[in-house]
């Protein structure tokens, strides 16, 4: 009969216990990364990294434990790894930065501070995401038109966007249609929410005016 030694079954247990708290933390970081992700850049292959960097660098640390020789043959060996991997945006970054450190927290066994600190963590991110918290938008979108050179008609168009606009600023002016014509663009700031239409329609109906489209921005996507 095969004899069992409690103190493996021991370990067995405290090494189980650690990598479930090191995935349950970190796929909650994931979750909330989801959900508070607003951008265009979104990769499901980032999301299963989170979790995967975690239960790694739990495992590092069981590995590792109070053995300073192994510490410093661990850290050489990662000097040798070379990650190339771009992070767009410097949230992403965030993200992993709490995924390794909720590892580093279940593989020193501090299981409380990291659950309170990874639901801290996540309060503040779906804070941030929801909330218009660092934001500023100087302007609405672009104008764009095309008038001809003649006397009046821009000057009927600028009077249009001081009626509609609250800020307007010319970002461009080019030829075209072979030196007949000038194609204006032009930063705005809509007065209220239905001015964009308003002022849409008054311009499409100057003689002379073509080409009138305005196209909106939200500095809130990143592209």
């Amino acid at each position: 009969m095969m004899d069992i030694n409690p103190g493996t079954l021991a370990d067995l247990r405290v090494t189980l216990t650690v990598l479930l708290s090191a995935f349950a933390m970190s796929h909650l970081l994931a979750l909330v990364y989801v959900w508070t992700h607003r951008g265009l850049s979104y990769s499901q292959s980032f999301v299963q990294t989170l979790v995967m960097s975690s239960v790694v660098t739990a495992m590092m640390m069981l590995t590792i434990g109070n053995n300073l020789v192994w510490g410093i043959g661990m850290m050489g060996a990662m000097a040798l790894v070379r990650f190339r991997t771009n992070l767009r945006d410097p949230r992403d970054m965030v993200f992993v930065f709490a995924a390794l450190v909720s590892g580093i927290a279940a593989g020193t066994r501090a299981f409380g501070l990291g659950a309170l600190g990874v639901a801290a963590f996540s309060l503040v991110a779906f804070y941030l995401a929801f909330v218009p918290f660092g934001a500023r938008k100087s302007f609405d979108g672009l104008l764009r038109y095309t008038a001809p050179w003649q006397d009046g008609v821009n000057e009927s168009a600028t009077a249009l966007m001081q009626r509609h606009c609250r800020q307007f600023v010319l970002a461009t002016v080019r030829e075209v249609r072979q030196g007949e014509a000038s194609e204006h663009v032009y930063h705005v700031r809509f007065r209220k929410e239905e001015s964009r239409g308003l002022l849409a329609k008054e311009l499409a109906a100057v003689k002379g005016l073509s080409g009138v489209s305005i196209l909106l921005e939200d500095t809130r996507v990143e592209l």
